[in-house]
């Protein structure tokens, strides 16, 4: 069904008429925010079936169903958070730091560096200093609040969102 073109369709009765329903029309978008977050399409579906499932068990005891879809978006965002959190507790600590680089190593290293320097380039001058004070040069909050001359809270919104848009870029340019 096209959403633009077509009307939805009448919710079904009970929790699995309507758990389907939420399914068809949000999965799709559910399961490219875990990509995002994943990097895998097979563990993003997974999690995208995890909290739909989880929404089936408990949809008698939600009290308000119209609020479904931002318990299923959570329950997305942190099944993705967990499998990121066994994901780094797999990876032991010599993979991750090798001895001896290889020329090869180098010359990948040395594009994905100019990949998000490019990246960078692209985000608004705000986001683009607040994350460069804090992530490249180390900075607390306070510090780069200072620098720039604005409040903590705005440090803090500048960088996630200079985050997120780097993310987004970055991913699009592969």
């Amino acid at each position: 069904m096209d959403p633009l073109t077509e009307a939805p369709a009448p919710p079904a009765a009970g929790a699995e008429g309507q758990v389907t329903a939420l399914y068809q029309a949000h999965a799709a978008g559910l399961v490219r925010l875990a990509m995002l977050m994943l990097g895998d399409q097979s563990l993003a579906e997974d999690v995208v079936q995890d909290a739909f499932l989880g929404l089936y068990r408990r949809w008698d005891s939600l009290r308000d169903h119209a609020l479904a879809v931002s318990y299923v978006r959570s329950s997305v965002l942190n099944g993705c958070r967990g499998v990121l959190r066994k994901r780094s507790r797999r990876i032991p600590p010599g993979l991750l730091e090798p001895d001896a680089e290889s020329a090869e190593a180098r010359v990948l290293l040395g594009e994905e560096h100019r990949e998000v320097l490019r990246a960078l380039r692209r985000l608004p001058h705000r986001q683009r200093e607040a994350v460069v004070l804090r992530y490249c040069l180390g900075l607390q909050e306070v510090q780069v609040a200072a620098a720039m001359g604005v409040t903590r809270g705005t440090v803090k919104s500048a960088t996630f969102r200079g985050i997120a848009a780097l993310a987004k870029i970055l991913t699009e340019d592969q």
